[in-house]
């Protein structure tokens, strides 16, 4: 896929996921039930912005070794880290843990922030855990299914293809929005409709809001509110 324009993209980090989710509502109903993280997922850091970018999917194990050489793990890697260095930019990493309890070992901790950030990537979600909190990356924001203490035997098994975490999946440079919420993928072509039906989403729910929020709201209130909120097009 070719990227969109770097400023649409950029602009939609003003909002949060859940704003987003909403405006894809709008712009593609067909997609109201899929597309993004279903389950909990341990943030970070609750206090960072919305991040946006690129996906780059890999797929992991860590609670028996990897079965191929060790040679053969370190070229694995390497070839990993030169995939995250490539392509369009931002990216945020999209990590399936494949084990039958994922989290057991993490991938993520104080190294792999770190050498991520450094490569172009602003962020990661995985079903699989993360450590070395204090330590970490900062401004690299981390959505994970737990925290743990140990990597165990944590290995790649492959990258760049399709991934699925939390029952959102996700292709090699799907276009990955995620926030202290969770994480949705936006349709290239949804990008530059989201603003539009975001504002428009907004202006319907003011109405709603503006008298919710007043002295003496009543249930008739709410009526002609909701009845004004859809005469706004």
């Amino acid at each position: 896929m070719s990227s969109v324009n770097p400023d649409d993209l950029q602009q939609l980090t003003q909002w949060d996921t859940p704003t987003i989710c909403n405006g894809l509502e709008l712009v593609c109903p067909e997609r109201r039930a899929t597309g993004f993280t279903t389950e909990p997922l341990v943030c970070f850091d609750a206090k960072l912005p919305p991040v946006i970018g690129y996906a780059r999917t890999a797929r992991i194990r860590a609670a028996a070794p990897s079965p191929g050489s060790e040679e053969e793990a370190k070229a694995l890697r390497l070839n990993y880290y030169e995939y995250i260095a490539s392509g369009l930019k931002p990216s945020i990493v999209v990590i399936e843990d494949l084990d039958s309890t994922p989290g057991f070992g993490a991938f993520w901790g104080e190294v792999n922030t770190h050498i991520h950030r450094g490569l172009g990537a602003r962020g990661c979600v995985t079903n699989g855990s993360m450590r070395d909190l204090p330590d970490s990356a900062t401004e690299f924001q981390l959505l994970a299914g737990r925290v743990g203490p140990s990597h165990a035997h944590v290995h790649l098994v492959d990258f760049a293809g399709d991934v699925t975490v939390h029952n959102m999946s996700v292709s090699n440079n799907d276009i990955i929005h995620m926030d202290v919420h969770g994480a949705v993928v936006i349709p290239a072509a949804a990008v530059s409709e989201l603003p539009a039906a975001i504002d428009l989403i907004s202006r319907r729910e003011a109405k709603i809001l503006e008298a919710a929020r007043s002295e003496g709201f009543s249930f008739e209130q709410l009526k002609q509110a909701m009845q004004d909120a859809g005469e706004i097009h």
